[in-house]
């Protein structure tokens, strides 16, 4: 599509989304902004050339949605179904959709053909299975199928987040929540600057950009690329954040923060409460919450903490998983499973070591402090090496390093 045309559809976007928002009300200002949401994913994110695409997009959301309709406040164990069902999607197309389309193909002699590579998918899937654990505890309302389809679609945080839970989202409906067109508009730029300036500089100096050239390296490069990566990684991820909140609040729906500032975290659990805020919370509130008390009560009291420790490393493992395809991202999973384990055993040795007093005294030493973020900061730098490298992308850094 030409540039004109684009820039055009971003104001209609924008100006109809908060027209249907502030002055509509009923079903006419759901089916509103599906649709403006809907046309948004399909110009933007899949492109006007792929009709079948979309196609599936739909076809895969609307499941979802019957799933939340019929199960989510049934009694017994029906409700995981409706919970786990976006879930199961994603694993479908992450890991068995290839497998399945050669099976189809060897069974009917016609061609599957390749799933597309649906955009977004990950943050849609936890989006709604989120949604079934609010509708299930009582804390919104069932949503009908416009409004699940705009929450769905939703244009700002459709591609990489964050995971806005469906009570958020919807306090733009039912509260005035009005953020000043500059404040919004200095947020996106803000992002801009992050994810286009700031991002591409530091891009230049990581494993792709520096290390993989394809020359001989001195070792002291793989550090320098690791914290540059780090830093990269940071601009990229929370830039294209801070321009989907922005843009959220143009049209007057908030967004949950998703970074607080991840460099001054004195451990790595700290660093999740400020890295992916909304993943983090999704982690503990889906599947670290239910999964430990229950290892609490299988193990027994007694064996609490390591009851704890063996759900700490479940979840990051999951989390690891959960960014792609690949053993590189397990590993970078157990890497933070280490990390926070580790910090989770530290912690308690240093309470019955040194007591309340003490341990608050240590908490709040200053050199203490320093010490924790930079040792946090390189932690995390380094494990991201294995974040950001396929495992034969690590064998020729390691071979190029001289």
């Amino acid at each position: 599509m030409s540039l004109p045309f684009l820039k055009i559809f971003v104001l209609v976007y924008f100006l109809a989304s908060r027209w249907a928002l502030r002055l509509l009300g009923g079903v006419w200002r759901e089916v509103v902004l599906a649709l403006l949401n809907v046309a948004g994913v399909y110009v933007f994110i899949i492109g006007a050339a792929h009709v079948t695409d979309l196609i599936f997009y739909l076809s895969v959301v609307i499941f979802h949605y019957l799933m939340l309709r019929f199960f989510s406040q049934a009694r017994g164990w029906l409700p995981w179904l409706a919970f786990f069902a976006p879930l199961a999607t994603l694993v479908f197309i992450r890991y068995f959709a290839d497998g399945f389309g050669a099976l189809w193909d060897h069974i009917t002699g016609k061609e599957w053909g390749p799933l597309p590579p649906l955009v977004g998918i990950s943050y849609l899937a936890f989006r709604c299975s989120r949604l079934v654990s609010e509708v299930r505890n009582g804390t919104v309302q069932r949503p009908g199928f416009w409004d699940y389809l705009t929450f769905s679609f939703f244009l700002p945080t459709m591609t990489v987040g964050p995971i806005n839970s469906y009570a958020n989202y919807r306090r733009g409906f039912t509260t005035p929540w009005d953020v000043p067109v500059m404040r919004a508009g200095m947020r996106i730029f803000v992002g801009l600057v992050k994810y286009l300036f700031l991002g591409g500089i530091f891009s230049q100096i990581t494993y792709d950009g520096w290390l993989l050239n394809g020359h001989l390296h001195h070792w002291v490069d793989l550090p320098v690329a690791m914290v540059f990566y780090y830093l990269y990684l940071y601009c990229n991820f929370s830039g294209y954040c801070d321009m989907a909140i922005g843009a959220a609040a143009l049209i007057g729906i908030p967004v949950s923060e998703n970074f607080d500032n991840p460099f001054a975290a004195r451990n790595v659990k700290d660093f999740w409460n400020r890295w992916h805020i909304t993943l983090s919370v999704w982690m503990r509130d889906a599947l670290f919450s239910p999964l430990s008390k229950y290892l609490v009560r299988l193990f027994g009291p007694a064996r609490a903490n390591h009851a704890v420790a063996l759900a700490i490393t479940v979840v990051f493992l999951l989390v690891g998983i959960w960014h792609g395809v690949g053993w590189h991202y397990a590993l970078f999973g157990a890497a933070h499973a280490l990390g926070v384990v580790v910090n989770h055993y530290y912690t308690i040795g240093l309470k019955k070591w040194l007591g309340r007093e003490g341990f608050k005294d240590y908490n709040e030493n200053r050199w203490i402090q320093a010490a924790a973020v930079v040792l946090t900061f390189s932690y995390c730098a380094a494990s991201l090496f294995l974040f950001a490298n396929t495992m034969p992308q690590m064998t020729e850094i390691f071979r190029i390093l001289r």
